[in-house]
């Protein structure tokens, strides 16, 4: 059965595909899912291990192009020391004993490993964004359409399998906050700022390139589309499972960069929605540690915030104790839920649910328009002017 996007999300929004405990705990070994990494770096061991740690499943294979990557993923991923190693992914999805795949190499590399998983008839956990540029998702997506709809396919998008985040949207159906009209994503964090670079940088090598692929644009796609694009895939979500239809915004370094070419350590972008819903992105890197990474959707009736680790409702009171004029101290909270575990866990379980349950859904439409919302940011900034969501699209 072929699932759209709008049936796909409704199904998350509405809990279809939340782990129930008989599902998540109720197989046999002999049953178990079993999988394969693709890319052990750090998100590669991280999910990886997840996934290890979920309930009726067996790593099967690991693969990484760098042996030190493979043996640090041998010593830190429960089972793999045991698990069977390759230097071709190739090799991994030819594998028939493997039923899923977990893509976690770098961003500019995600469309041909999707594609060849695809090939293969592998369910498909891959990382986010669906690819570094306009040109790569139009490849994830051509292979998506081609996939076999028995598969289940998702990405890294945490946020939509979070109980608290689906929760948040129920209360959005239902009314509780009235017509969203203005929404906010804040993605502030990150260390301290580089040090200068005291020598002109050398071109990496290929090697380097790789290994090092989050600082160059061109591997990464950029701050805006490799971090951000949890932020905007909220702001398309709640505003309907809808696109931005243009953007503008500006973005640059307050510090030099140190290695690679990043083009940008803070950006503020302004999309525009149909139906007059404006959603603001507002990202912010190198701030000596700070962290403020949560959404906000304003609506008539009340204000919901969004995060990994929460949710608040928030609404008008009928009698404000405020001491005095100048008194600023918000009383306005109505609900408020602590997340019970890292939302990773959610989506790793929903992800191996659907394949045991034979109910798959297909996510890569949402992954490639929360990259292309990423993307259109990027250009607005770059440009300095509004760029509309067909010239993105034209770009490549």
């Amino acid at each position: 059965m072929k699932i759209s996007r709008r049936q796909a999300l409704a199904g998350v929004a509405s809990g279809m595909m939340i782990v129930k405990p008989e599902t998540a705990f109720g197989y046999q070994a002999n049953s178990a899912v079993s999988y394969g990494v693709i890319g052990t770096g750090g998100r590669g061991v991280y999910v990886g291990t997840h996934m290890a740690n979920a309930s009726g499943t067996r790593l099967a294979a690991i693969c990484d192009i760098f042996p030190d990557k493979i043996d640090n993923a041998k010593t830190k991923i429960p089972g793999a020391a045991a698990a069977r190693t390759y230097r071709d992914y190739h090799e991994l999805l030819a594998q028939a004993d493997i039923d899923a795949v977990l893509i976690t190499t770098p961003v500019y590399l995600h469309p041909e490993h999707f594609e060849a998983a695809v090939g293969a008839r592998k369910h498909i956990y891959c990382e986010k964004p669906a690819g570094a540029n306009v040109a790569g998702v139009k490849r994830l997506l051509k292979a998506s359409a081609a996939a076999d709809k028995s598969k289940t396919i998702q990405f890294g998008l945490q946020q939509r399998f979070s109980p608290e985040y689906l929760t948040a949207m129920q209360y959005v159906k239902a009314g509780r906050i009235g017509d969203i009209k203005m929404m906010m994503s804040y993605w502030v964090l990150g260390g301290v700022p580089p040090t200068p670079a005291t020598a002109p940088q050398k071109p990496p090598t290929e090697e380097e390139k790789i290994r090092r692929w989050g600082s160059w644009m061109e591997t990464s796609g950029g701050f805006i589309v490799e971090q951000d694009c949890h932020g905007v895939d909220m702001l398309n979500w709640f505003a309907g499972e809808q696109h931005p239809l243009r953007a503008r915004g500006t973005g640059g370094l307050r510090y030099p960069v140190a290695y690679g070419d990043q083009d940008s350590d803070h950006h503020e972008i302004t999309y525009f929605y149909p139906n007059g819903v404006e959603g603001w992105l507002i990202s912010v890197k190198n701030t000596a540690g700070f962290r403020d990474v949560k959404e906000q959707f304003y609506g008539a009736g009340g204000m919901l915030e969004t995060a990994r680790t929460y949710y608040k409702l928030h609404g008008p009171i009928a009698n404000s104790p405020y001491k005095n004029a100048d008194d600023l101290t918000d009383s306005s909270l109505i609900e408020r839920r602590v997340s019970k575990r890292e939302i990773t866990i959610d989506a790793v379980e929903a992800f191996f649910a659907s394949i045991r349950d034979a109910k798959p859904y297909n996510l890569a439409p949402v992954a490639a328009d929360a990259t292309y919302t990423a993307i259109l940011g990027k250009m607005a900034y770059q440009l300095k002017r509004e760029v509309t969501w067909d010239e993105m699209l034209k770009s490549a």
